[in-house]
C-alpha cells in the first residue's frame, strides 16, 4: 500500500525575513517555483496519493496555493495548528489524519532531489519506528545531527560520523503515539533520540542534491542554480 505522506509547513521563517513577512516559508520561490510545489510534484511521483500539509503561520496561502491537490495529481488535508507545535508536536495533532501505517514525513522548506520513491516503497522492520535520509554535513551545519553504524542503525557512538538528517523520513505512528513524554508542543530530534537508545532508528546516507532553505542567501543560491540548470 502506497503510504501517505506529510510536510510540514507551519513554522514562521524568522530567520528569513523580510521575506516571509506575507508568505510561508514553504511558498517561497526558487527555480520560479514554490519549495513547497517541488515536494508535491516529488510525492505524486513517487506515487503518493494522500497528502497532509500542517498549517499555522499565513497557511491560508498555502491552502489557496494547493486548494484539493487535485491539480498536483493529489488528495490534500490540512492539520489547522493555532500557533507552530513544533515537529513532533505537528505529527501528534495530526496522528488522526496519518492513520496507522508508516508515512513519509518531508520538511517544507528543504529542496532535493532525492528519489522519493524508493521511501515509498520501503518496509519498515518490526523493530524499526523511523528511517531517516541523512546528507554530508553542508558547510552551515559541520557537526551533523546522527551517527549511522555500519549495518545503518543509527547510534549515540562518538566513534562514528556524524551526518545531517536531511529532514525526509518514513516514520510509524508508534514512534509518536507511544513516546511516553509527548505532550502539545515537542520536537522530532528529542523523540528520534529516544528512539535511537533502543536501536529503533535506521537511516541511509543519500549524496545527491540537497539544500536547506534556512537563509535568503541560501535561498538565491539555490534559485540561481536551479534557474543555470533550466
Amino acid at each position: 500500500m502506497t503510504p501517505k505522506a506529510m510536510i510540514l509547513a507551519a513554522g514562521l521563517g524568522q530567520r528569513m525575513r523580510p521575506l516571509t513577512d506575507n508568505l510561508p516559508k514553504p511558498m517561497l520561490a526558487a527555480g520560479g517555483k514554490p519549495l513547497l510545489q517541488y515536494h508535491l510534484e516529488a510525492l505524486a511521483n513517487a506515487g503518493v496519493n494522500e497528502v497532509i500539509i500542517n498549517l499555522a503561520y499565513l497557511g491560508e496561502k498555502i491552502r489557496a496555493f494547493v486548494g484539493s491537490g487535485e491539480s498536483f495529481g493529489l488528495s490534500v488535508k490540512y492539520s489547522e495548528e493555532p500557533e507552530p507545535l513544533e515537529t513532533a508536536g505537528a505529527l501528534l495533532n495530526a496522528l488522526h489524519l496519518l492513520g496507522d501505517e508508516p508515512f513519509l514525513l518531508i520538511n517544507g522548506d528543504v529542496w532535493t532531489d532525492y528519489p522519493l520513491g524508493t521511501l515509498a516503497t520501503r518496509d519498515l522492520d518490526a523493530d524499526t519506528l523511523a528511517h531517516l535520509v541523512l546528507v554530508p554535513n553542508p558547510e552551515f551545519h559541520p557537526a551533523g545531527d546522527f551517527s549511522p553504524n555500519p549495518s545503518g542503525r543509527l547510534e549515540d557512538n562518538p566513534q562514528l560520523e556524524k551526518y545531517t538528517f536531511a529532514g525526509i523520513s518514513l516514520i510509524h505512528p508508534r514512534l509518536i503515539r507511544d513516546y511516553p513524554n509527548k505532550r502539545v508542543k515537542f520536537p522530532l530530534g528529542e523523540v528520534l533520540r529516544a528512539g535511537i537508545a533502543q536501536s529503533q532508528i535506521s537511516a541511509e546516507i543519500y549524496r545527491g542534491k540537497w539544500s536547506d532553505v534556512g537563509t535568503p542567501e541560501r535561498l538565491a543560491l539555490l534559485d540561481s542554480e536551479l534557474k543555470n540548470n533550466n
